[in-house]
């Protein structure tokens, strides 16, 4: 579809406003915000009016070398990177700017000046939560690091109006709330509403002649939206370059039915207005629903449609041909959410530009690549063929051809195999029809990553074993990395500060370099100066859980962290029992000398995701129990912290003591917050899974608690029909543990509330939570031996984040940019 036209290239940087008045200072330029901007006086301004103010200030520092940048990306014909994902887990992103840009002294200098408290303002910014977990914030991270190695990249996702939803806990319950990020307006952004491309769906598709005389295709959607465009700047570590976050905002074509807001239908004259602007309106909306099901589809295609658009657009105008188009551009899709980006660019270069078959094709395959994160089949999206027949007709044409063609080419090479053709398909034919987008993804690609080595060892052997047959080659590692700008200096200045006297600047530019911490490993002193760091970032955690849940926690105990998303395969499930476990036996033998121990949770449940919210209930019952039983002499302490984000993320790493990473092995395709915490001196407690087993290669297997089944022992079990009983039976511990938690000791209120989740796990556990609990509940006593004697912990917690710096994201972009994009690094 055709854009409302937009300026292509910025104004060269001598026509570009100045950044400040001349000879202005950054405290002159806040305070000019906020009484011009804001409107606001001194004596009236809120802490959140300091930060927008700020904002604004720090934005006009990055405006110029943002506008240069991308000038010159066009002016010396540099090939981009195009990062498309349905989440950007951003957060708060004033710390991260003024720190990329080296103005954090600056900024709280001239905020003390004002007589106006740093902390505040910076606390006052509220969390992008454009994402759901790992995901998001894995997409955050590359684009922190694409900035940073000075490699020319646009994000592009969705201008939620709401993100992931604000967690409330009532009664132990999670109930949902908009998360309003945008109430006061986003100060880092800028609206482009010259820059808004026309996305069309449903219609009907026509055969035309062409000026040729060749009968081709022209699709009539019966309806259109328009994809506005935000803009934030991203910027690179020591402001060294700055990339573009695109985020699309649905509008209406037209947002008002005159006629009948004048016939007195005024809720029915905004139908048009309130259906186009639901695609942007909410992260994930529930798919339970018909309804649900085709919003999905619709955001999906609405923001892989503007991107592509927007960059075909780019690309026409500064060299022509799309015959070229390979050659300056790179599209990487982040999952399967934009896979229908496969069909969309065909369709361009079919049915807008003319191009033949084979040729699109092959320019299609040669600028996308495809990162998968799962592998769980269901998680490999599949939408129904009527769905997506009546939505996207023409998209559907092209998806049948590919298919035939694909289809053709693989039963010439094995004739006769109808389960291979079967197994390869772009269309699944059983249960209803449906199109599957994981492979529609992997065969509309030149190369297709797992993110971590074992995942992708399990991607050519399970979920694409038939299509790594066929495609040899084409699937590849990239191990997932974090942004240490992120996740070590801004969250954990202590430590930072710690690590810069001790062994110098380096780390800050090159993570390898921290590895020039392993001498000082056994050494006392540093040992004291390393844990006296972690306990002053525990006292800051408690005094958090203390304003947050009423819950008094000692900063001397292990504090014992699981933070991520709410989901049956990262097993918080195993990590109750095993408290529960713990609790009895502090009750049964309360003479012994226990560890004290806080059990930390935090994480969301899809708001559809029944037995998670389940799981989040049990966390609360066990927690009331547990935290008010005098007879434990407050050496156990449960909590959950509500509301998970980044910036809760942010204040949790830095304080953890042992990292729980226990999901069930070959279900979890890499995780990042095993490295964010691993980086910031945690002990890892985990299974051999996703980049665990990574971890446990870099950081020694004398530094790690590795516990559980492995990967080839979990398929055993599953194939031999495991039933849960089976470990329960020989436990009796585990037996104790499923009784009591069955029997309503934790719920009194409900004696009946956990009895059929406690049966789900005598009877299927499919997750191998019983039979991996006598490992586990061992191995936690090893930690709590470790723990006692704390010069053994302290080295290691040392040579986990001596060890660290293979895990930086700036090392998987490269990887990517080298081996994937074909794009250059500088320096």
């Amino acid at each position: 579809m055709n854009e409302v036209e937009g300026p292509i290239l910025p104004a060269a940087p001598h026509d570009a406003a100045p950044s400040c008045a001349s000879g202005e200072t950054l405290r002159d330029t806040i305070l000019r915000k906020l009484t011009f901007d804001l409107g606001k006086s001194r004596a009236g301004a809120l802490d959140r009016d300091w930060f927008i103010a700020t904002a604004l200030a720090v934005r006009d520092r990055v405006v110029e070398p943002w506008l240069k940048d991308m000038r010159a990306t066009y002016e010396q014909g540099n090939k981009q990177v195009y990062y498309l994902s349905l989440e950007f887990l951003i957060g708060r992103l004033l710390r991260e700017n003024i720190t990329n840009f080296q103005l954090t002294a600056e900024v709280k200098d001239a905020l003390a000046s004002l007589e106006v408290d740093p902390q505040k303002v910076f606390a006052s910014e509220p969390d992008a939560a454009l994402g759901n977990g790992g995901l998001g914030r894995l997409a955050a991270c590359f684009m922190e690091s694409l900035a940073s190695l000075q490699i020319p990249a646009f994000g592009y996702g969705i201008r939620y109006d709401h993100g992931l939803f604000r967690q409330v806990i009532r009664q132990g319950w999670q109930e949902e709330y908009p998360e309003n990020w945008l109430e006061y307006g986003n100060p880092w952004e800028f609206a482009r509403p010259e820059i808004a491309h026309r996305i069309g769906f449903g219609g009907t598709v026509e055969d035309v002649e062409g000026e040729d005389g060749e009968e081709r295709q022209v699709w009539k959607p019966g309806e259109t939206v328009l994809a506005v465009a935000y803009d934030t700047p991203i910027v690179g570590w020591r402001g060294k370059h700055v990339n573009t976050l695109r985020l699309w905002s649905a509008r209406a074509a037209d947002p008002l039915q005159i006629d009948a807001f004048n016939r007195g239908d005024h809720i029915g004259a905004l139908s048009d207005r309130v259906r186009a602007e639901a695609i942007s309106r909410l992260l994930y909306p529930s798919d339970d629903s018909p309804a649900g099901l085709e919003l999905r589809l619709r955001q999906e295609f609405f923001f892989s449609s503007a991107a592509l658009q927007d960059l075909i657009r780019r690309h026409t105008r500064v060299y022509g041909s799309l015959e070229t188009l390979p050659d300056r551009v790179a599209i990487q899709l982040n999952d399967t959410h934009p896979a229908i980006v496969v069909a969309e660019l065909m369709r361009i270069l079919l049915d807008d530009h003319g191009m033949l078959w084979t040729d699109a094709w092959r320019v299609t395959q040669a600028t996308i690549s495809y990162t998968n994160h799962t592998l769980l089949p269901e998680a490999l999206e599949t939408w129904p063929v009527a769905l997506m027949e009546r939505l996207l007709p023409r998209h559907m044409q092209i998806i049948y051809l590919i298919n035939a063609i694909h289809l053709d080419a693989v039963s010439a090479a094995h004739p006769g195999d109808m389960g291979l053709l079967a197994s390869v398909s772009l269309i699944e034919e059983g249960h209803g029809r449906r199109v599957r987008m994981g492979n529609l993804a992997f065969v509309g690609s030149h190369k297709v990553n797992g993110v971590s080595a074992l995942h992708s060892d399990l991607l050519k052997k399970t979920v694409f074993r038939d299509f790594n047959a066929l495609f040899p080659g084409r699937i590849t590692n990239k191990t997932n990395g974090i942004t240490f700008r992120r996740w070590l200096q801004q969250c954990n200045p202590g430590l930072t500060g710690l690590l810069t006297d001790t062994i110098g600047p380096e780390f800050l530019d090159k993570p390898t370099a921290l590895v020039g911490l392993k001498p000082l490993a056994g050494d006392a002193s540093f040992q004291d100066r390393f844990m006296a760091v972690k306990r002053k970032n525990k006292e800051a955690l408690a005094a958090l859980i203390r304003r947050e849940i009423n819950v008094r926690v000692d900063p001397a105990a292990l504090f014992d962290v699981q933070i991520k998303r709410i989901h049956e395969y990262k097993r918080q499930l195993l990590n109750l029992l095993e408290t529960v476990a713990l609790y009895n036996e502090m009750r049964a033998q309360p003479h012994r000398d226990y560890v004290p121990r806080v059990k930390i949770f935090a994480g969301k449940a899809a708001a559809s995701y029944h037995r998670a919210k389940l799981i989040i209930k049990l966390a609360h019952d066990i927690a009331r129990t547990v935290n008010r039983d005098p007879a434990i002499r407050d050496r156990l302490k449960v909590a959950f912290l509500p509301n998970y984000n980044v910036s809760l993320a942010e204040m949790i790493v830095p304080a953890c003591d042992l990292s729980e990473q226990i999901s069930t092995a070959g279900m979890e395709a890499s995780g990042t917050g095993n490295m964010k915490l691993a980086l910031n001196g945690a002990l890892t407690i985990g299974t051999m899974d996703g980049a665990n087993v990574e971890i446990h290669e870099h950081v020694g297997n004398e530094n790690i608690f590795i516990f559980g089944l492995t990967t080839e022992q979990v398929a055993h079990r599953r194939a031999e029909g495991w039933k849960g009983q089976d470990s329960i039976d020989g436990s009796e511990r585990l037996q104790q543990v499923i009784e009591a938690i069955s029997s309503g000791v934790f719920s009194p209120d409900d004696p009946e509330r956990y009895r059929d989740l406690m049966q789900m796990l005598r009877d299927h556990d499919h997750f191998l939570v019983t039979a991996d609990f006598d490992s586990y509940y061992d191995t936690q006593r090893k930690v709590a031996q470790r723990w006692a004697r704390p010069a053994d912990w302290a080295q290691a917690a040392i040579l986990n984040t001596a060890n660290m710096g293979w895990f930086s994201s700036d090392r998987t972009i490269s990887e990517y940019a080298q081996e994937i994009w074909q794009v250059p690094v500088p320096g």
